[in-house]
């Protein structure tokens, strides 16, 4: 399985310039979505995991800094690069105060938008401290390797997305131990809402059926408190 430097979402009504950006965006191995309008956005973004956005402002159906507002109630970490046409600088507050990392003003090259997308993301790496330094856990008859974010049983593997992959590193750190709800999510998602624990219930699901090979696994539901990374011996 391709193993990707960044999987991003992109919000483009331009079909030319989203076809354009979209192409470069792969060519420096990165996953991309291209949607045409905020609603098909929102959408991907409910479903998918992404390491960042990128946002068209004036778009059909729900435009950028409306889209970013609702991105950003569920994951208030994740970086945004808004484009536009305009060079309002009341358009240019509004976007950064909605919590944007980037404001970029068509026409612009590409060559610009890769190093900015860059310096985000490095600034975000270095601001990460590595609170759990291990990085092989044995999980069952399953071993998992956090920096490759890649499960193994036997001769198969399953390459996790970021999400998965720090939700389960917290889970085996402190397995047939409880892991605490709120500190998950707020290790992870950046905030404890309501929206960001569904996500999370939605991710603990697919981890389930990533171990289910092995029987003695079971990820058990504490009520009112967390998880607990079961290994029944």
């Amino acid at each position: 399985m391709k193993e990707f430097n960044l999987r991003i979402l992109l919000a483009e009504d331009d079909p030319n310039l989203g076809s354009v950006l979209k192409d470069s965006l792969e060519l420096e191995d990165n996953y991309v979505e291209l949607y045409d309008d905020g609603e098909k956005a929102w959408n991907a973004f409910n479903k998918e995991d992404f390491d960042i956005c990128i946002l068209d402002v004036m778009m059909p159906k729900k435009d950028g800094f409306t889209l970013a507002g609702e991105i950003k109630k569920v994951d208030k970490n994740i970086p945004i690069i808004f484009l536009t046409a305009k060079s309002m600088q009341e358009d240019r507050i509004k976007g950064l105060s909605i919590g944007a990392d980037d404001y970029m003003t068509k026409p612009f090259s590409f060559e610009e938008l890769n190093l900015r997308i860059e310096a985000i993301m490095r600034r975000i790496n270095d601001a990460k401290s590595p609170v759990i330094e291990q990085t092989e856990f044995e999980i069952g008859k399953y071993k998992y390797n956090s920096d490759y974010r890649t499960l193994y049983l036997d001769n198969t593997e399953q390459k996790l997305t970021t999400k998965e992959g720090e939700l389960l590193k917290l889970l085996a750190f402190n397995k047939n131990q409880i892991l605490d709800r709120d500190i998950a999510l707020k290790s992870i998602w950046g905030n404890d809402n309501y929206f960001t624990g569904r996500s999370m219930d939605v991710y603990i699901t697919k981890l389930r059926k990533y171990l289910k090979e092995d029987k003695s696994i079971e990820i058990v539901n504490i009520h009112g408190k967390g998880f607990k990374l079961l290994i029944k011996v």
